[in-house]
């Protein structure tokens, strides 16, 4: 049986990115899609895919949304989000939120973002990180979709939670394409300041420092301190994440590493370090870790537009519908 599916916000990489995946899933059939402007044929508004599908881009409207969907992707920025998650969630439809505003705390959310308008439906939400939230997803109407970065950081930070000294600060050093700053122009994102270029912008209050620093909490059980600097650098896609952190005793890193991810299936443990890319174009997280006494360095990599965003909204919409997991994710790198 197909399940209607729809998107909204298909304009952007992330929304490109789950038109790409759904032509071909068995099970979610893409009957419509949505944008605010572009009203044209799809393949004009994204040119790869000519002669691949053909639909047309519709203005966005919540009573149509919902007659044409079972399950909805919103790729939307937030606070626009959170426009649509009410009404659909009030008719039984199922949704993927890939912006930011049910992932975090009421607090936490308007001290980051915007006041919050649809503060009910922030506790029916789940974290959609399947290694730690799968039987929750798999329960839920509304998956609040992690962000990119904090995907990376926290697959490769929570294995090693207790047996972390919490009296020191964790600091992370994160690395994005610039796919990640979406297509929205801005002064850092133009090819002549990205290009043979690396930079840190929003050091320390960055907003997804929120997001981890919650999680953390929240998963790992514990009251941990992350500092988080997340760099752009001249790459389309992908995401490389270094961790470091002191030990409370020696540990065998990769041995804890494989103890927990043993039987996921899209975390590799790796024995070198991980690079980008080996998992562009794929759905896998790559860890590795390494310790000199107390000291421990961990480094995972990701594609910041598909585990880190379109590839992991629909792991978490297969678990909602009860399918197998690991239908239609990518696994194959571009890269040898």
């Amino acid at each position: 049986m197909k399940i209607k599916t729809s998107i909204v916000g298909v304009s952007g990489y992330t929304g490109l990115e789950l038109v790409k995946l759904l032509i071909h899933h068995p099970v979610f059939e893409l009957n419509a899609v949505y944008a605010s402007e572009n009203h044209q044929e799809l393949s004009a508004l994204h040119c790869c895919l000519k002669d691949v599908i053909k639909l047309p881009v519709s203005e966005a409207n919540l009573t149509q949304i919902a007659q044409e969907s079972e399950l909805v992707f919103l790729a939307l920025p937030h606070q626009k989000a959170m426009e649509y998650v009410k009404g659909l969630y009030d008719k039984g439809v199922k949704i993927v939120d890939l912006s930011a505003d049910y992932r975090l705390s009421l607090e936490k959310y308007e001290e980051n973002y915007c006041t919050h308008l649809d503060k009910e439906n922030l506790k029916n939400a789940v974290y959609g990180l399947p290694e730690y939230n799968r039987s929750q997803v798999a329960k839920t109407s509304l998956v609040a979709n992690p962000g990119c970065y904090p995907t990376a950081s926290l697959l490769a930070i929570l294995p090693f939670i207790p047996y972390l000294d919490l009296n020191h600060t964790l600091y992370i050093d994160a690395k994005s394409g610039v796919s990640g700053a979406g297509k929205k122009l801005a002064q850092t994102s133009h090819f002549v300041t990205i290009n043979e270029n690396l930079f840190a912008y929003s050091p320390i209050n960055h907003r997804h420092s929120s997001e981890i620093n919650e999680q953390l909490k929240k998963l790992g059980k514990e009251n941990l301190k992350a500092l988080f600097v997340p760099h752009l650098i001249p790459l389309t896609r992908g995401m490389l994440v270094s961790v470091y952190a002191r030990l409370k005793e020696p540990i065998e890193a990769l041995e804890i590493l494989q103890t927990k991810y043993n039987n996921e299936p899209f975390v590799r443990v790796r024995r070198t370090c991980s690079q980008i890319k080996n998992v562009a174009g794929t759905h896998f997280c790559d860890i590795f870790a390494k310790t000199d006494g107390l000291d421990l360095f961990i480094t995972s990599s990701i594609d910041n537009l598909l585990r880190g965003a379109s590839s992991q909204a629909l792991a978490n919409a297969n678990l909602m519908f009860g399918l197998e997991e690991s239908l239609g994710l990518p696994q194959i790198a571009y890269a040898p």
